[in-house]
């Protein structure tokens, strides 16, 4: 006598990354900050705008705004995207939105690449807005190219995208996603090089700057600023900030879990 088996039906599992999902989470994530014209004035024209100011403020050095504002044109996206993508990602969070696309056949993957594609689509324009107006309007004067100029910016911004989705994870509402950028981007911005050379500080700050993504972006930017060509020095520097990048990507979507209430 044989007993009849049964055929336990499973579930395939779901692709980490697919094209299709992440790009319809991609999409979906811009047409959310297309209805915000707030969050896209802050992307788009304050990292300008701040430039701008800059650009007077030494009016009367406009050398002196050659050698910092190549540094800022990598610090200023970094801060904005930050921002704007801790807070939107917080929101999402705590809507239930995230918990209810991961009940979904979704993987972590798409959803971390899918906001990642959107906010780096964003962070490309304002990367070029913020380098033309710099360099074609403002007369910032680099020796390198302005094509090397506006990569290391693009990096910048990307790095502010990836430490957003990060510490979202952490924050409980808004107010605490902003009080994260003392503790994340403020020690960065003093350690980086932008108000003295990193190697005329005291060994245990210069130790730990060495180890911040942003003193790379503002090395990389000064590599541009005084060299004609593509130097090791700069490679090593944009390869830095982008691994830094691709890191914080990568724990951010170890922390997209189910949260039930």
């Amino acid at each position: 006598m044989t007993t009849p088996t049964s055929t336990e039906t499973r579930p395939a599992p779901t692709p980490p990354l697919t094209l299709s999902r992440t790009t319809a989470t991609a999409t979906r994530v811009l047409r959310q900050l297309a209805h915000d014209p707030r969050t896209i004035a802050l992307l788009l024209v304050i990292p300008c705008l701040m430039l701008f100011l800059l650009r007077y403020v030494f009016d009367g050095s406009p050398r002196t705004f050659d050698n910092i504002g190549a540094s800022l044109l990598g610090i200023f996206p970094l801060i904005t995207m930050f921002l704007v993508t801790s807070i939107a990602t917080l929101r999402e969070r705590t809507s239930g939105t995230l918990e209810r696309l991961l009940a979904m056949p979704l993987g972590k993957g798409d959803l971390i690449a899918g906001y990642a594609l959107a906010f780096g689509t964003l962070a490309i324009v304002q990367s070029a807005l913020a380098t033309g107006l710099a360099l074609w309007l403002l007369g910032l004067d680099v020796t390198g190219s302005p094509w090397l100029l506006l990569l290391v910016a693009l990096l910048d911004a990307l790095l502010g995208t990836a430490l957003g989705l990060f510490v979202s994870a952490f924050a409980a509402s808004e107010f605490q996603a902003v009080q994260f950028m003392p503790a994340v981007i403020f020690p960065q911005l003093l350690l980086c090089g932008l108000f003295t050379p990193r190697d005329d500080m005291h060994p245990v700050l210069e130790a730990i700057s060495d180890v911040l993504p942003m003193s790379y972006a503002v090395d990389g930017m000064n590599e541009v600023l005084r060299h004609t060509d593509m130097t090791a020095a700069f490679v090593r520097d944009t390869l830095i900030v982008a691994g830094c990048a691709l890191l914080v990507l990568t724990l951010g979507a170890a922390t997209l879990k189910r949260r039930t209430a």
